[in-house]
């Protein structure tokens, strides 16, 4: 059987209508403006999400940062999730590179941040303090199960930062699951935000890349940042053509993969010793433990000995995507209730 990898989304490589379209991409030199293959993913994701303009990046880090830079000034300061990718897992670049503080709130089980808390920590005009200028969502939610945010909570969000003469990015790494869980298109999503990153690499099967999105002025700008940050690609077209594969196609797919976590999640709920927990609405995430008496090291070398490869301990992430059937699913829930078995009869034959 072939690997089984539960790590990340990001482990997915190119479907073979995608290495197809790759091996046959126009291509020009992007930093001139004129990869045909490029301009066209461009348009296609802008004009999906109801936007004037979009820009291809080589990762969502990049788009995200960009997107930070573009929209503030050194001293200014972001508002986001204390579980915010960007915040977390992303070195806080837009901190790093452009002086920009960030200001990190709490999210609650729904993976949404409170609309008083986020009201309550935009800053007034006063000179001792950074000026506040952007606020920033996730969709899905990372930090929380890759819960997905709906549009009458993100329209609540940016309601509050056109009164406040605020910009909201919105970053989507995940935003076609959100669309798919929610039952919605995605533009519905992102119509309240001024900038929208999106990530082809993960769920979508692309080998790389990201979009970000929002006004023809502001993507303009966002021209330049990604300059600065090293993101002109030449002959680009080679890549953008899986991305358009997955923007066209591999989104209208998303769906199965929520089923295959729900399977997943449900089996392993069968299996005594392991703990799932609860999330808001399932994507592709699902978290779950083992007992703490069980050695975590001995857990996944058993587990990748039957070509299930897992990430983290004694508390795991299991993401689900193209690659991961429901064959495969069942596969998993199998293999691992007999390591859980053995290993939790060794430890109690340890304890008598």
């Amino acid at each position: 059987m072939n690997t089984i990898d539960l790590r990340s989304d990001t482990v997915t490589h190119p479907t073979p209508a995608m290495r197809e379209a790759m091996a046959n991409a126009l291509v020009g030199d992007d930093v001139y403006g004129d990869d045909p293959t490029v301009n066209e993913l461009q348009a296609y994701a802008a004009d999906l999400l109801g936007k004037e303009a979009a820009l291809y990046m080589p990762t969502a880090t990049m788009s995200n940062t960009a997107a930070a830079l573009t929209h503030c000034r050194r001293g200014d300061e972001i508002i986001l999730s204390k579980k915010a990718h960007m915040f977390v897992f992303e070195q806080s670049g837009a901190a790093q590179l452009g002086g920009v503080s960030m200001y990190p709130l709490d999210i609650r089980f729904d993976g949404t941040m409170s609309l008083s808390e986020i009201e309550g920590a935009i800053r007034g005009d006063d000179p001792h303090f950074p000026r506040t200028a952007l606020i920033c969502l996730e969709n899905t939610v990372h930090g929380a199960g890759a819960t997905p945010i709906t549009a009458e909570y993100t329209q609540q969000v940016g309601e509050i930062a056109r009164r406040r003469g605020l910009k909201l990015h919105l970053d989507g790494a995940r935003l076609f699951n959100a669309a798919a869980a929610l039952k919605v298109q995605p533009r519905e999503l992102a119509a309240p935000a001024d900038s929208v990153q999106i990530c082809l690499s993960k769920g979508l099967c692309a080998p790389l890349g990201s979009l970000l999105v929002g006004s023809r002025e502001f993507i303009a700008r966002a021209l330049r940042t990604r300059k600065v940050l090293g993101g002109g690609m030449r002959q680009a077209g080679i890549v953008a053509a899986a991305g358009l594969i997955a923007l066209r196609d591999m989104r209208e797919r998303l769906a199965e993969d929520h089923r295959t976590a729900a399977q997943l999640a449900e089996g392993l709920a069968t299996i005594e010793g392991i703990t799932v927990e609860p999330v808001h609405l399932r994507t592709n995430f699902v978290l779950f433990s083992i007992p703490p008496s069980v050695n975590v090291r001995e857990f996944v070398e058993a587990m990748k000995a039957r070509n299930v490869i897992l990430r983290g301990g004694p508390r795991f992430r299991a993401v689900t995507h193209y690659w991961i059937t429901p064959e495969r699913v069942q596969y998993t829930i199998d293999a691992m209730r007999e390591v859980l078995a053995q290993q939790m009869g060794q430890t109690a034959g340890v304890h008598q």
